[in-house]
């Protein structure tokens, strides 16, 4: 029910796009020419570079989820790179109704719970938003004057961004060390404008609390946070090797690692509501447009470029999927169904256990 109501926003939203832009069809103005000129004068060598920044992001994001379930079971730094693959390559072509198949498959090759799994999956998204917004912020804050547009409005967002990504680790660390605790506070504290709300709240903090049992150390922090670092890195350069690629515009050519940043940024938020297929060529429309906006890049370099962007750090990964799926005998579409349904599956579970544990 959940993916069905989000495939209907999902529509109603590439429907409004496409409303838009028919009602400004004649205030575009769009010369294939040049937009092929655009391709053809690109510096494939960066462009290779940034595919291979994305490539070696995933063996990191690999090693990332082995070292994050150590404690359950040890396998090979690499063991799980497949999972990754072929998990990141079903979103791509399904959607993010796909979101689970990663811990699905890691669940099915490992033989541990899926629980266990999705609760990893949680932990390595919170490494992701504040690897992600620690990166934006620092860098948006260290750049230059006129490095970015809008210095002012992005210098006080990435000072924010900042004290939200320090005051998320605290109550990461706060709910790890005192997890009973912090739950009851919150019950207690919301129970005062409604008590099914603050019990709603005290199960959602306790089920966070048993998921970071996947962090048991300072260590285990640390080193998660540096692959996590390192993985966002990498994808912050290949963005900006993409758009250094296409020398032909001024703009793109003199781009900056501030304003690389950004459009890792913009680009993250227009994959969040992600159709299979349809919703590739919004994205593109999407990033073009922050190119053009943001930047001053020409329609058909931004074009150009928004493309390029979604073929390397989205599409680029579908054809070693596809690839590897085959070997392994796993058929994506099958794979996301079941995943789907056993995390219904789960969710009914736990809902059950607290109305038992409750009553």
């Amino acid at each position: 029910m959940k993916s069905k109501r989000t495939r209907v926003v999902a529509i109603l939203i590439v429907l409004a796009v496409a409303a838009v832009v028919w009602a400004e069809r004649r205030h575009i103005h769009f010369d294939w020419r040049v937009f092929g000129q655009q391709l053809r004068m690109a510096d494939w060598r960066r462009i290779a570079l940034a595919l291979g920044c994305i490539y070696a992001g995933y063996v990191v994001r690999s090693a990332r989820w082995v070292w994050l379930m150590r404690h359950r079971k040890r396998m090979p730094s690499l063991s799980l790179l497949g999972t990754q693959v072929m998990g990141f390559t079903a979103v791509a072509l399904i959607g993010r109704v796909a979101d689970l198949v990663r811990p699905y498959l890691v669940a099915k090759k490992t033989a541990l719970p899926l629980s266990s799994q999705i609760a990893v999956y949680v932990v390595e998204r919170l490494f992701d938003a504040g690897s992600m917004a620690l990166i934006t912020s620092v860098v948006i804050l260290v750049a230059p004057a006129g490095a970015v547009p809008h210095p002012e409005i992005m210098r006080r967002a990435a000072f924010w961004g900042l004290l939200l990504t320090v005051a998320g680790t605290l109550f990461l660390v706060a709910v790890r060390l005192w997890g009973g605790a912090v739950a009851t506070t919150a019950r207690r504290a919301f129970g005062v404008f409604s008590e099914g709300f603050g019990h709603a709240v005290e199960e959602k903090i306790r089920a966070f609390h048993s998921g970071l049992d996947t962090i048991r150390s300072l260590a285990d922090f640390l080193v998660a946070a540096a692959y996590s670092l390192g993985m966002w890195v990498l994808i912050a350069l290949s963005y900006l090797e993409t758009m250094l690629a296409f020398t032909a515009s001024p703009e793109l050519a003199a781009m900056t690692p501030s304003k690389g940043v950004l459009m890792m940024v913009f680009s993250g938020g227009a994959s969040v509501l992600q159709l299979p297929v349809l919703g590739w060529f919004t994205q593109v429309a999407f990033v073009a447009g922050a190119l053009s906006k943001f930047f001053g890049v020409s329609p058909e370099a931004a074009t150009g470029c928004a493309a390029t962007l979604l073929l390397i750090t989205f599409l680029g990964i579908v054809p070693i999927g596809l690839i590897w799926s085959r070997f392994e005998h796993i058929s994506l579409r099958q794979v996301t169904e079941e995943s789907e349904h056993a995390g219904v599956e789960l969710t009914h579970h736990h809902n059950s256990v607290s109305e038992e544990a409750a009553g």
